[in-house]
């Protein structure tokens, strides 16, 4: 289910999207459609329903990393300060395998390939935050991809980044000339995909958050727009 911006989330929605919870952590599938915090003069955000999710802790969770608006899928959030800084240091140090599913236009040639990159600002303005491929730009980004299957005009495609940049997968599909269907940035139809939800899933993410223990594999079910198009 997406949502828009004028919806809300009730308690009961919200916690059945809890993926994973311990002491330290909590996964959500984040539904499309809605900012993870404040943004675009929104005030609708998932944020303000972060106090549902304390489970008797003193203060609510807060976010470990962030997906776009019409981004679905696996958010981690730190339940406490310690749990923060941790997760703070292996987002940083690119310890966190994330794997995205996407649903881009047209048949993509190679069963699996790499989109080494750089990227650039759009525009200079600093309010400005959308990206472009630019191959002398200043910002490394590194992705690669797999085909899961191919659809009726459209390919269903697995993406691994090695970067956390900034619309990274959109820009890269862009490039690569299959952008994600319903990408009203860097689509081919931008104003008729911004009536549609956008096509970009995190499907799973993985990291090391115990010595101890064996890696977390999290994983997302789709969302019903990319399941329908799917099945």
């Amino acid at each position: 289910m997406s949502y828009k911006l004028s919806e809300r989330l009730s308690t009961q929605e919200l916690q059945s999207r809890i993926l994973y919870r311990d002491a330290l952590i909590l996964v959500i599938n984040k539904p499309s459609g809605i900012p993870v915090h404040p943004a675009g003069g929104s005030r609708h955000n998932l944020e303000q329903y972060f106090h549902e999710l304390q489970f008797g802790l003193p203060k609510a969770p807060v976010l470990a990393h962030r997906l776009d608006l019409g981004t679905s899928g696996c958010l981690v959030l730190a339940r406490h300060a310690e749990a923060a800084r941790r997760l703070g240091e292996l987002f940083s140090a690119g310890l966190v395998k994330k794997t995205y599913h996407a649903i881009v236009h047209g048949h993509v040639a190679s069963e699996e390939g790499r989109i080494d990159v750089a990227l650039a600002k759009l525009s200079e303005n600093k309010k400005h935050w959308w990206m472009k491929a630019d191959p002398k730009g200043p910002i490394t980004a590194l992705t690669d991809y797999r085909v899961i299957k191919r659809l009726e005009n459209k390919t269903w495609l697995e993406l691994t980044p090695h970067t956390g940049r900034t619309h990274q997968l959109r820009v890269h599909c862009a490039a690569l000339g299959h952008p994600i269907v319903g990408d009203y940035i860097y689509g081919h139809d931008r104003e008729k995909a911004k009536l549609e939800n956008l096509y970009l899933h995190a499907q799973s993410i993985e990291f090391s958050l115990y010595t101890k223990k064996p890696p977390l594999i999290i994983q997302a079910p789709w969302p019903a727009h990319m399941k329908a198009l799917i099945e």
